[in-house]
């Protein structure tokens, strides 16, 4: 898996790119993920990648041409054409099957806009597909980019330690995560579930089966609608609806 981000500010991308688990799998070869600064193709003298929007209103829009000349650049670097995302509170909202399904392409460029915008012409020009990390507008596209990186990161094989853990996410499945323990068994008179410490595998296996029904009911029911539920997951959950 590749990862070009389109950016103004690749130090920032970088940053965090190089961190966790993220950095190691990028130091392991494991994903390909980098920075490529737009502002580097401008053919500006001033080294603008901006300009005031026709029509007038507040705010300045990115230019077509460093856009489209970086664009251009960087699929140079792909055995084929990359699917190309524009980080945008207009996009369809981000869910994880979405998650999984990019992480099985080959290669993927994220475009990053600031300012008010990007100019309409060459999102119509490259845009494969729009994506907004929620209903809420940022400063720029960095900081979804960012996420989207690491979210399809977690999918390739290797970057995770533990394969299972990832099917045992909240989301992956359709459910939230099941409340989990650690060390101190006691703390501030709360103890840990004595289902974590028997031992016995099975029962474990469905304490958090049914945590995890229970979690997503109280915070997500909207989640169950979609959710792979057996009968005797539906038998529990009208057990508690009933309670």
């Amino acid at each position: 898996m590749k990862i070009s981000i389109m950016t103004l500010f690749p130090e920032m991308c970088n940053a965090v790119l190089s961190e966790s688990i993220v950095g190691r799998a990028r130091e392991k070869g494991l994903i390909d993920i980098s920075a490529v600064n737009i502002r580097d193709y401008t053919l500006d003298k001033h080294n603008r990648v901006d300009d005031a929007p026709y029509g007038g209103g507040m705010g300045m829009l990115m230019q077509t041409q460093p856009i489209y000349d970086c664009y251009l650049d960087v699929c140079s670097g792909f055995e084929k054409k990359p699917h190309l995302i524009y980080l945008s509170p207009q996009g369809k909202t981000l869910t994880q099957q979405r998650v999984k399904e990019l992480a099985l392409l080959d290669g993927i460029v994220l475009l990053c806009g600031h300012y008010e915008g990007v100019d309409e012409r060459v999102l119509e020009e490259i845009v494969d597909e729009e994506i907004s990390i929620g209903d809420y507008v940022l400063t720029g596209g960095e900081l979804p980019a960012l996420v989207l990186s690491d979210a399809i990161a977690r999918m390739i094989d290797g970057v995770l330690p533990n394969e299972e853990a990832i099917s045992l996410e909240s989301h992956f499945n359709g459910l939230l995560e099941y409340p989990q323990y650690t060390r101190p068994y006691e703390w501030h008179g709360k103890k840990v579930p004595e289902v974590l410490i028997s031992g016995h595998h099975e029962n474990i296996d469905r304490w958090r089966r049914e945590k995890s029904l229970e979690t997503t009911l109280k915070k997500r029911p909207e989640l169950l609608k979609e959710a792979d539920l057996t009968e005797k997951d539906i038998e529990f959950l009208n057990k508690i609806k009933n309670e």
